[in-house]
């Protein structure tokens, strides 16, 4: 490892292979927390309206409702589909990271609806779902970044590579070109 001109170590740059593999792991979490996290606006609004027609309850009580029902949905489909290749230790710190977060992503939620409804008077049911559909939308950039970075934690990269280089040492025709490495001494 280098050092920059601070006098700081410096990490060795990146192989654009290592970098188009990288990005596209980002997509493909991207894609699959996305598809989990439609099918949970769905729920979310599907139970938001079933709440709120068939109850008296307040606009953001039933919204409330529908965001815990859409939370306990997400957590499911996020542990054993999007993030179902990372770290699973500490699974009662996973719970506990995620309700809070949830928590959290709830708030913003609700709050986005709240002062509509409460500071605005937009209560008429398309107002509310226009409302809801912000509030879960801004909520959901909070839920990605901190599901990613501190509940669903990648494995370290120390970790992936002993695991490869084991794996390698063990079946290593496993791990050579198909044309028998003819390509590499072109």
């Amino acid at each position: 490892m280098g050092r920059g001109s601070t006098g700081s170590p410096t990490a060795p740059p990146e192989a654009p292979g290592a970098v188009r593999r990288r990005v596209d792991l980002l997509v493909r979490e991207l894609l699959k927390f996305g598809a989990v996290g439609g099918v949970g606006v769905g729920v979310n609004l599907l139970v938001f309206n079933l709440v709120r027609q068939s109850t008296d309850l307040q606009v953001v009580r039933a919204s409330i409702i529908a965001t815990v029902v859409a939370i306990v949905f997400n957590y499911l489909g996020f542990r054993y589909f999007t993030y179902r290749d990372r770290d699973k230790s500490g699974r009662t710190r996973e719970m506990s990271l995620f309700l809070l977060f949830s928590v959290i992503g709830l708030v913003i939620e609700n709050g986005v609806l709240y002062t509509a409804t409460y500071g605005f008077g937009w209560d008429s049911p398309l107002q509310s779902n226009i409302f809801k559909f912000l509030g879960i939308g801004l909520g959901t950039l909070f839920r990605f970044w901190s599901y990613r970075t501190w509940v669903f934690r990648a494995l370290p990269a120390e970790t992936v590579l002993r695991a490869e280089t084991f794996l390698e040492h063990e079946h290593p025709a496993a791990f050579r070109p198909a044309d028998g490495g003819t390509a590499a001494r072109r």
